[in-house]
């Protein structure tokens, strides 16, 4: 079933922003899966980012025992609060989700949580990297977001795809491509086809790693990805060939292997060996 957005919304006068990256989805089926598909169910609390008109934020609600809702556009405060008028079970905070602390969101969800969200393209990277590095509560993620970039979340290496945000979701957990949805689904429709991503964090996977120290080593594997990563590392570490050539070894990795065909273990590794060299 669709929900008429376009026309539910003029009666509140609200019009669509494009700094916002507004685009609803309007499909309440598509909607219903992706709850489903996340695990959502009443032993469940759940994070929204981008609550919109709330087509998906009633679903949540529905389902879940909590929904914590974050949404940057206090417009649409009359619209969300009718759509959710039958609902207890839930709180909207009208605030830019980047700019809040971290700890203070995962003590108002008060444990382990899933990221739901209809992700605004421009911010996508920036909130699954922040939930990845900073969150220590958050167990999985089922975002929508641009086609392609779904694709860079759960590509393989050696991919022409696979990159460093692969490389740091591959360091929590995992990623995989659930259901695409073509561009029609959306008020009003971008020009592009989304996916819907699930990225199933491990709290426990690589919690001892030096975070900051492999973030640098991917940073050189990726900064020209055409070159043999033995000379990206010459370069970032100022190391000679020689040098460069014995971490390799120690790697266990190709003297002539470019750092997109590195796994996330390989990179943490190659990092160890590399705390003894100044960058």
């Amino acid at each position: 079933m669709e929900i008429n957005e376009k026309k539910r919304l003029s009666e509140y006068g609200f019009s669509f922003k494009k700094a916002y990256g507004q685009n609803f989805l309007t499909d309440e089926n598509l909607l219903t899966r992706i709850v489903e598909k996340a695990g959502v169910d009443k032993n469940v609390s759940v994070l929204e980012i981008g609550c919109g008109a709330g087509a998906l934020t009633k679903i949540l609600c529905k389902k879940a025992g909590f929904v914590l809702g974050y949404e940057i556009d206090t417009r649409l405060k009359p619209v969300l609060k009718d759509a959710l008028s039958s609902f207890d079970n839930y709180e909207i905070v009208y605030k830019d989700v980047l700019k809040e602390d971290m700890k203070k969101i995962e003590k108002e969800l008060g444990g382990d949580y899933i990221l739901v969200a209809n992700l605004p393209y421009y911010i996508t990277t920036d909130i699954v990297m922040a939930f990845l590095e900073n969150a220590s509560m958050v167990t999985g993620m089922v975002i929508m977001v641009q086609e392609e970039v779904a694709k860079r979340f759960s590509a393989k290496p050696s991919s022409s795809d696979y990159g460093a945000i692969t490389v740091a979701i591959n360091l929590r957990g995992e990623a995989e491509i659930i259901e695409r949805v073509p561009r029609e689904k959306f008020t009003p429709s971008p020009n592009v086809d989304s996916a819907v991503v699930k990225i199933t964090v491990d709290k426990n996977k690589n919690a001892d790693v030096d975070k900051t120290a492999v973030r640098n080593v991917v940073r050189t594997g990726f900064n020209n990805r055409r070159k043999m990563f033995i000379n990206n590392l010459m370069k970032d570490y100022k190391l000679d060939r020689n040098t460069a050539e014995n971490v390799l070894i120690k790697a266990g990795v190709p003297l002539t292997a470019r750092g997109e065909t590195f796994s996330a273990e390989q990179y943490i590794t190659l990092s160890e060996i590399l705390k003894d060299y100044e960058k």
